[in-house]
C-alpha cells in the first residue's frame, strides 16, 4: 500500500464538494488517523523496545498515574514536552518521536527552531537521561524540557 500524504489528501479535499464527502472518506479511509492511533502506536513501540510503562514514566519523571491516564486517553496534555519526555524515556528514534507527536496532534520537532534542533540531536545521539538532555539544552541557552504533572 502506498501512503497518501496529507498534502495529497488536502488537494483532493480542495476539489471535493460537501455532497461527496462520504465518497472521499470511504475511498481514503485507509489513510485516515484512528482516534486511538497514538495510544496503540505508543504501546506497540514500548513492546518493541522492551520497556514497561512504569519504567518509561520513571525515566521521564512523569507521575505514574498521570502517565497511565495520558496513554489510555483518559487525560490529554497540551504540553509537547510531556510527550517528548515519554518518547525519549522509551528509547524512541527521532522518526518514531515525530510520528508520536503527529498522532497526538502536536507539532513535530522543526529543525529551524533552535530548541527543536537541539532536541533532534538528542534523539539521534541519545546523550543519556532526561537530566542530561536538559543540561545540553541549558548549555545552549535554551529552555529545558518542562517538568510534567497534572497541570496543563
Amino acid at each position: 500500500m502506498v501512503e497518501k500524504s496529507t498534502s495529497e489528501l488536502d488537494k483532493v479535499l480542495n476539489s471535493t464538494h460537501s455532497a461527496d464527502i462520504g465518497k472521499f472518506l470511504e475511498s481514503n479511509s485507509e489513510y485516515m488517523v484512528d482516534e486511538d492511533a497514538f495510544f496503540l502506536y505508543m504501546r506497540d513501540l514500548f513492546k518493541r523496545n522492551n520497556v514497561t510503562q512504569q519504567d518509561v514514566f520513571l525515566y521521564a519523571d512523569i507521575p505514574e498515574r498521570y502517565g497511565y491516564k495520558l496513554l489510555s486517553g483518559e487525560k490529554q496534555t497540551k504540553q509537547r514536552d510531556t510527550i517528548l519526555r515519554i518518547c525519549y524515556a522509551a528509547g524512541f528514534s527521532l522518526a518514531q518521536t515525530q510520528k508520536a507527536l503527529k498522532l497526538y496532534g502536536m507539532p513535530e520537532l522543526y529543525s529551524k527552531v533552535a530548541r527543536d534542533a537541539v532536541l533532534m540531536i538528542c534523539f539521534n545521539e541519545r546523550p543519556g537521561t532526561i537530566i542530561e538532555v536538559n543540561s545540553f539544552l541549558k548549555q545552549n541557552h535554551l529552555a529545558p524540557l518542562r517538568s510534567s504533572g497534572t497541570i496543563d
